[in-house]
């Protein structure tokens, strides 16, 4: 009996999401490629099996036996008569060991154009070729020198690929690099397309998502300790089920990943004019307000720095801001709105009463309710704890769970109220 590899035992030690998924890694010449086993084993850490498929460039700076060693299968670094790519990548029953996705990680300017004019010249591009021709899911990460990234037969070659339905990710521009995608972006992107739902295909949807800035004078401000991510992982399950998503963004401190359309603004006042210029220019079908807008902003800035030398004492005057989801109303009769209503220490049912009462007030489709005060779920916490309240005041509990559970959870609702509402 075959014993098994001393590195599988990490699968599903971080979840089952992946589980019975087999990912074939593509590696080329890139330095990137030192991130290859850590993507390998975390997507392994989600119950996914993982296979490496090596350029010769590629096994010139990391081994064949560093990615058994990470992966715990033997990686391919030549073609065979056991007709690797066919096994890997081929149309035929399905079988063990056969790929559901095809992730070229890290991918250099060679390879992209390689796979672009259908050249299969190495185990790589034939691998990639062959899933061509089978409709395997293929996403490539570039990583290369800026310079190299910016060559206009490359940037043609990216967008003839996209058009063939490859997804493209990243990458990174710093320090004069075309840098690897981050790997939380990767691991995110390869869970959806092997696991989500499309079932927001065709749909518009706009996402807000972390805080506002209030200015007292040019360097202070009024905030509050939201992170965006909530917000954001929102936007990237919307993504992720095929909807055409803009995410309005605040100052949050999770960063958005780079395959979302991002606007960044500071203020509330910043918030609800983007808002309004997008609800009256673009037919919209959901607007999901999960920022942490500020109820209350100075009455005025003042200009430069406020001096502690001179003003021993500082009273500042504050007015109530709009509602934002009030606006929206205000300018969209049709579009399905998501309001979100966080209140501090109070009981389930006063939190559900205060935020069903924002929800007839502001005439939104649905609100979500959830207590901040709480540490384990509250602003800059990686999991969340809802109640999802409807206008028949229908309430669906979604206990605590990692914020993108929780995000997959309100679409779910959403997109079940969006068509009871069309009916």
């Amino acid at each position: 009996m075959k014993s098994r590899h001393p590195s599988k035992d990490i699968v599903e030690s971080e979840g089952t999401i992946l589980r019975g998924k087999t990912i074939c890694m593509c590696l080329t010449g890139s330095v990137a490629i030192i991130s290859a086993p850590i993507i390998a084993r975390e997507l392994m850490r989600r119950g996914a099996e993982v296979i490496a498929v090596m350029t010769h460039s590629a096994t010139e700076l990391i081994t064949p036996q560093m990615m058994h060693w990470a992966t715990g299968n033997l990686a391919i670094s030549k073609l065979t008569g056991a007709v690797e790519h066919v096994y890997l990548a081929g149309e035929r029953p399905r079988a063990v060991g056969q790929a559901d996705l095809i992730l070229v990680c890290p991918a250099t300017a060679n390879t992209i154009s390689k796979i672009a004019t259908g050249i299969d010249d190495t185990p790589v591009t034939t691998v990639v070729t062959t899933a061509f021709g089978s409709s395997t899911p293929i996403i490539i990460v570039p990583a290369m020198h800026e310079s190299m990234f910016r060559h206009p037969i490359l940037k043609e070659n990216m967008i003839k690929l996209r058009k063939y339905g490859v997804e493209i990710l990243g990458p990174r521009i710093s320090e004069g690099k075309a840098k690897i995608a981050r790997i939380d972006d990767i691991i995110d992107r390869t869970i959806d397309l092997l696991v989500s739902k499309k079932d927001l295909h065709g749909m518009k949807v706009l996402v807000t998502a972390g805080p506002s800035r209030e200015a007292i004078d040019e360097i202070r401000f009024v905030s509050n300790q939201s992170s965006g991510r909530m917000g954001i992982e929102i936007a990237k399950e919307c993504s992720a089920r095929g909807a055409d998503v803009l995410l309005v963004n605040g100052k949050s401190t999770v960063e958005p990943p780079d395959y979302l359309n991002v606007v960044n603004v500071t203020s509330t006042d910043d918030f609800i004019n983007t808002v309004m210029k997008e609800l009256k220019k673009n037919n919209y079908d959901m607007f999901l307000c999960a920022a942490a807008i500020s109820d209350y902003s100075p009455t005025s800035c003042i200009e430069g720095k406020i001096s502690s030398d001179e003003v021993k004492e500082l009273n500042v005057n504050m007015r109530l801001t709009p509602k934002i989801i009030n606006e929206a109303r205000s300018v969209s009769k049709k579009v399905f709105i998501v309001a979100f209503k966080a209140e501090t220490n109070v009981s389930k049912s006063e939190l559900i009463d205060r935020a069903y009462s924002r929800l007839k007030k502001s005439n939104a489709n649905m609100i979500i309710a959830n207590d901040v005060g709480r540490e384990d779920i509250g602003f800059e916490s990686t999991e969340n704890e809802v109640y999802i309240i409807d206008k028949e005041k229908h309430i669906t509990h979604v206990e605590k769970h990692s914020k993108r559970f929780v995000a997959s959870r309100i679409m779910d609702v959403a997109l079940e109220n969006f068509r009871i509402k069309d009916l």
